[in-house]
């Protein structure tokens, strides 16, 4: 094809035209692009429209050039616990009629290797960031939300720093020990990821959990019981911990773990022994994914709603993001006990 005969490239559609077609203010168009508070749903509409019948598209380098990505960073773990993907299809849901694109780093259990994608992160200009129960040390978080938006999923801890958003892990454990106690159990084990108070964060989720698991079986007059075993929230080492204490001579006759995720280690190890769920060991998970429920699992769990937990993070991120910067929020999910055929009286009673 001759060069005369090849078709010119269009003219680029900007945000001037999209609010002359929509007959409204450039202001206007950036309001609903950016999904900012308080722009009517009639301006919504008139807007969306003239975005799509332009076939409008926003130019990345431009916007970053004045100022702004349009990209949120979210930090987690690991991708094999299911209960981050119901919090992402939450930051999803809660951005999907904005202008910004979610990008996640799956930085693993290392502290270090956490640090390195926040400060990734941070080095391409993301306009804010979800951390979901970081491990990298709270005095570099604070410091990276004291430049960047930031909202901390998980950690009870407090700061002008950030906005944060929680379950209320002590009252979950309290809702497992209660249930279990009912059907006659005793020997309660807890397998919670290792928490430490010293040089980072003072109220990690499991720390939080183990409080709330430690003050129920006081409770119930069984503190002389408790039993603590710490593991990562992976199925390895949910297996791990399960032969340590379906082994051990004194079996506890029901395991709490602090993720669904563990609790399928534990099933697995259960497995191993030649021991079945729950006839011979009750077990109990927590953030009542989507597998807990399926028919040859059925497990026990405490939803603490991720769905709305990321929801809400990302509402508050934004709410930074476009400027607000007097206060710092705080949501506390209210944690429920889903009943389901992993628990069973204990053998014997």
């Amino acid at each position: 094809m001759s060069a005369s005969s090849s078709p010119k490239n269009p003219k680029r559609v900007t945000i001037t035209d999209v609010a002359r077609h929509a007959g409204v203010s450039t202001a206007a168009v950036s309001k609903v692009m950016r999904n900012a508070y308080g722009v009517s749903p009639a301006m919504q509409e008139r807007v969306r429209t003239a975005i799509a019948e332009l076939g409008y598209r926003p130019h990345a380098a431009a916007r970053g050039m004045r100022g702004r990505t349009y990209t949120i960073g979210v930090l987690l773990d690991n991708v094999r616990n299911a209960f981050f993907a119901d919090i992402l299809d939450g930051i999803r849901d809660a951005l999907k009629e904005s202008e910004y694109t979610v990008l996640i780093g799956a930085a693993g259990f290392s502290a270090d290797e956490q640090s390195r994608t926040v400060r990734s992160m941070v080095d391409r200009q993301m306009d804010g960031l979800i951390l979901i129960a970081p491990g990298t040390p709270r005095s570099e978080v604070l410091a990276t939300a004291a430049a960047t938006p930031t909202v901390v999923i998980g950690h009870h801890d407090t700061s002008d720093a950030h906005d944060s958003v929680v379950d209320a892990d002590d009252l979950g454990a309290g809702l497992v020990v209660d249930h279990l106690v009912s059907l006659g159990h005793e020997d309660i084990a807890l397998v919670s990821a290792a928490g430490s108070k010293t040089g980072r964060w003072q109220r990690p989720p499991e720390i939080v959990l183990t409080d709330g698991y430690l003050q129920a079986m006081d409770r119930h007059g069984l503190r002389h019981r408790a039993r603590v075993h710490h593991a990562a929230y992976s199925d390895d080492g949910g297996h791990a911990a399960g032969l340590a204490l379906l082994s051990d001579a004194q079996r506890p006759t029901a395991i709490l773990t602090g993720a669904d995720v563990a609790a399928l280690g534990v099933y697995r190890a259960a497995d191993d022994l030649g021991l079945s769920v729950p006839h011979d060991v009750s077990l109990v998970g927590y953030n009542n994914t989507a597998i807990a429920s399926l028919a040859p699992v059925q497990l026990t769990s405490v939803d603490q709603a991720g769905h709305a937990m990321g929801e809400t993070a990302a509402r508050m991120l934004i709410e930074r993001v476009e400027g607000r910067r007097d206060r710092a929020m705080r949501t506390t999910m209210t944690p429920q006990l889903v009943v389901r055929r992993s628990t069973a009286a204990p053998q014997g009673s």
